[in-house]
């Protein structure tokens, strides 16, 4: 791991959707030796033209175009930015071996909770730290990511606790342009997110609806609360380190989303994309029922999006 504020990283981005590019453009804008592994028209136009960053907080930049599809090119590196959907992770992870050195840090910023945990059994818990992401963004055509909203990351260690490699990562990602937090209760931090994003990615998919409409409605917005505190309960019941503010900090997230935007999920499920319904509320569920906890509001989501999620994963496999 690189310590010195004036020496670059080698970075790699798993995964140069919306979050990689973003963040990852940001270290690449910095000076840093970032290499996007992306695939297909995304990769060639990248290769081409270089990651062009358009974003509402940081203006429009371009950044090198060093990308492959192929990660036996690379050697170890010093930051591994581990950002694919969920539903990628094992090809993904498939991925990793010829970046991992034994100071190398993975960095998940994925939605989910259980990311590090896979990552660790994969690559190793020493080599594993995790995060989220908050913003709303998109690869908008090949070669091009789109940035709105927050534009924010926290970080931290799986256990709970500040480290000397978490302080030089966030003076390096500081440096880079990151807002971003150095978090000591990150694990406490994820679940928060993970509470809020289940609930309301979930509501916004099955009511098809922005923002606004869903948390301006009662109905809607006690739905979106019951939804999060059956999972926070399931965290709790888990031994997780539930924050105590966790369900206001949730329903404050819900209200200073951008009203007329929706969450990733319900644009993937209106694209016929595939979905993370199974690493969110379908997570949810499968732990509930591994605790005997009862969780009505998310099986009730979750059973009314299965089907949908079902058949897009079944139009996607045939290519149709």
């Amino acid at each position: 791991m690189v310590t010195g504020s004036d020496e670059h990283m080698k970075v790699a981005v798993i995964g140069t959707g919306a979050v990689g590019g973003y963040f990852g453009g940001l270290l690449a804008r910095a000076g840093h030796n970032v290499t996007f592994v992306a695939r297909g028209a995304h990769l060639a136009a990248i290769k081409k033209n270089g990651l062009i960053v358009e974003s509402q907080l940081d203006g429009t930049f371009t950044v090198p175009g060093q990308a492959t599809d192929d990660t036996s090119e690379l050697e170890p590196q010093d930051l591994v930015l581990f950002t694919v959907k969920m539903y990628h992770n094992p090809d993904a992870i498939s991925h990793l071996p010829p970046l991992i050195g034994s100071e190398t840090v993975v960095l998940t910023l994925q939605n989910g909770i259980d990311n590090g945990d896979i990552l660790a059994e994969a690559v190793g818990e020493a080599n594993v730290m995790f995060g989220s992401a908050y913003m709303e963004g998109r690869v908008s055509e090949p070669g091009v990511i789109t940035q709105a909203g927050p534009g924010i990351a926290a970080f931290g260690e799986m256990k709970v606790g500040i480290t000397r490699r978490g302080e030089n990562l966030l003076q390096r990602f500081q440096e880079a342009g990151w807002r971003v937090n150095l978090h000591e209760n990150m694990p406490g931090m994820l679940w928060k997110k993970f509470a809020y994003i289940a609930g309301s990615a979930a509501v916004c998919a099955a009511a098809n609806c922005v923002y606004e409409e869903m948390r301006t409605q009662p109905e809607t917005r006690a739905l979106i609360r019951s939804a999060i505190e059956e999972t926070l309960a399931v965290g709790r019941a888990r031994g997780a380190p539930i924050m105590s503010d966790s369900l206001a900090w949730a329903m404050d997230s819900l209200d200073r989303f951008p009203g007329q935007g929706r969450a990733s999920m319900a644009k993937d499920f209106t694209e016929r994309r595939p979905v993370e319904l199974e690493g969110l509320t379908g997570t949810v569920v499968r732990m509930a029922r591994e605790l005997d906890l009862p969780t009505p509001t998310n099986d009730f989501l979750y059973a009314i999006l299965k089907p949908s999620a079902d058949r897009i994963e079944a139009l996607n496999a045939s290519g149709k």
